[in-house]
């Protein structure tokens, strides 16, 4: 079955919508470590996917698709829970969530930067907007103590950045993959989980989720935010509008603290409500002058 443009968006936007509840089950998945939370999920997503695969049909696609698209795939996986599983556990979660989420807007500038794209003054003033709020993040309540700025804080919000620029190369990389299948993802995950229960093996305490919720919370990440979202995410980004889904992947920080909020994580603050609304502001103005200049070049 055909999907067309519209409808590639729209389900790409389902991606974003199971990542809102990224954070909150992250944080519910405590004390397991990193790299086995990363094997955990990756596990379960990649099972699921091959079971969808054989079911439609489409596990023989995947011996199409060469080496060197599976290694692109496990590195940006792997690579991006990592650094945000990492980040979430040694810095703020509300915080280092936010500076994660700049990629959309990353997303949003650097499909600007493609060949037959250009990059306009509203990419700029949204690129600024968007980092001043990751700026009132960094310097707000979550790293700032009474004696001044809390360097402990600072390697997890470097992570968190880190991730930001991981998944929207990722992302923008996977544009040009257009021609390979979605069922691809499953080989990613499940070679992921593999180099993270190998990584785990070698550089981890082995810490398995301690409780019946820190359990359901693991595997509500491989089912949802570390499992469907990415296959979702696949045809998003190779046949939708990736520009728009940049914009409109920022309701997931958004609807993300308000889930931190509601879970009695995060506490409701002026600095989270500005900052977000200053990164989600940025985000829009760079999506507005990316279609002002397809509006231009259909002109």
């Amino acid at each position: 079955m055909q999907i067309g443009r519209v409808q590639a968006t729209a389900i790409g936007f389902g991606a974003v919508l199971l990542w809102a509840l990224l954070a909150l089950l992250t944080t519910g998945s405590a004390p397991t470590p990193p790299l086995l939370l990363n094997a955990l999920c990756f596990g379960i997503g990649g099972a699921l996917g091959l079971v969808w695969a054989w079911g439609t049909g489409g596990l023989g696609r995947l011996k199409q698709v060469g080496w060197r698209v599976y290694a692109f795939g496990t590195a940006g996986l792997f690579t991006y829970h990592f650094l945000y599983f990492s980040a979430l556990r040694l810095a703020p979660v509300a915080e280092a969530s936010l500076i994660a989420y700049l990629w959309p807007l990353l997303i949003v500038l650097g499909s600007g930067l493609l060949p037959g794209e250009q990059l306009r003054l509203g990419h700029v003033m949204g690129a600024v907007l968007a980092f001043s709020g990751a700026g009132i993040i960094v310097l707000g309540r979550g790293a700032v103590g009474p004696s001044g700025f809390d360097l402990a804080a600072l390697p997890g919000f470097g992570l968190a950045g880190l991730c930001a620029l991981t998944w929207s190369s990722y992302s923008i990389f996977s544009r040009r993959l257009g021609a390979v299948p979605t069922e691809s993802v499953a080989v990613f995950c499940v070679l992921s989980a593999i180099l993270s229960a190998l990584a785990h093996l070698a550089l981890e305490q082995t810490l398995w989720p301690a409780s019946p919720t820190a359990w359901a919370s693991a595997i509500l990440l491989g089912i949802g935010p570390v499992g469907l979202a990415f296959y979702l995410w696949d045809i998003g980004v190779k046949r939708g509008d990736i520009q728009l889904l940049g914009v409109a992947s920022y309701a997931a920080p958004l609807l993300s603290t308000v889930a931190l909020i509601l879970a009695g994580i995060a506490p409701l603050s002026i600095t989270l409500i500005v900052a977000a609304g200053l990164i989600t502001a940025g985000a829009a103005i760079a999506a507005r002058a990316s279609a002002v200049a397809r509006h231009g070049r259909a002109a």
